[in-house]
């Protein structure tokens, strides 16, 4: 009898580690909010979310004040179109602008709310139309080497030959 209840301890101990460890692995990939405050959800359009995924921290001078809720490609415009829910508690102007913006030189991804100085507030359902894309790194990368290539090409003549002095005395 003893070693059953014993055994029946140290389940439980294993389960309750078992579930916790579960649970933190969900905590830090985002695939897991617990977040009990109402929200109200606004969208806003970008030409390029770079690598945005759901239940990416939305945040305002560095503090989270929402998560991405969906995302969407509207066929009609050719744009994501982004669902933000952002906490009650944070109110932002409706000329406030969105940017993707980057943890670190490779890190996640996240939409960062600059406020604008209107005097009507955002509200549930309406669209913030200043945004700005995310940069991505290949895209700059390319379009490095093509100054580069375009500047060694026109800076050498295109023929090989020395440009001309002028007048000697």
């Amino acid at each position: 009898m003893q070693r059953s209840r014993s055994d029946l301890w140290v389940g439980l101990f294993v389960l309750i580690g078992a579930a916790a460890l579960l649970f933190l692995a969900l905590q830090s990939a985002n695939l897991l909010s617990l977040n009990f405050q109402k929200t109200y959800k606004v969208t806003a359009r970008f030409d390029n979310i770079g690598g945005l995924k759901p239940q990416t921290a939305v945040k305002s001078a560095g503090v989270v004040v929402g998560r991405v809720d969906a995302i969407t490609f509207d066929d009609k415009t050719f744009q994501a179109r982004v669902t933000l829910a952002l906490q009650d508690r944070y109110v932002f102007p409706k000329d406030s602008s969105l940017k993707i913006l980057t943890s670190g030189l490779l890190g996640e991804q996240y939409i960062g709310i600059e406020a604008g100085a209107d005097d009507k507030n955002l509200q549930a359902g309406d669209t913030i139309t200043s945004t700005q894309s995310a940069v991505v790194l290949e895209n700059l990368i390319s379009q490095f080497l093509y100054n580069k290539a375009a500047d060694g090409s026109s800076s050498g003549g295109g023929d090989g030959s020395k440009p001309a002095e002028g007048n000697k005395k």
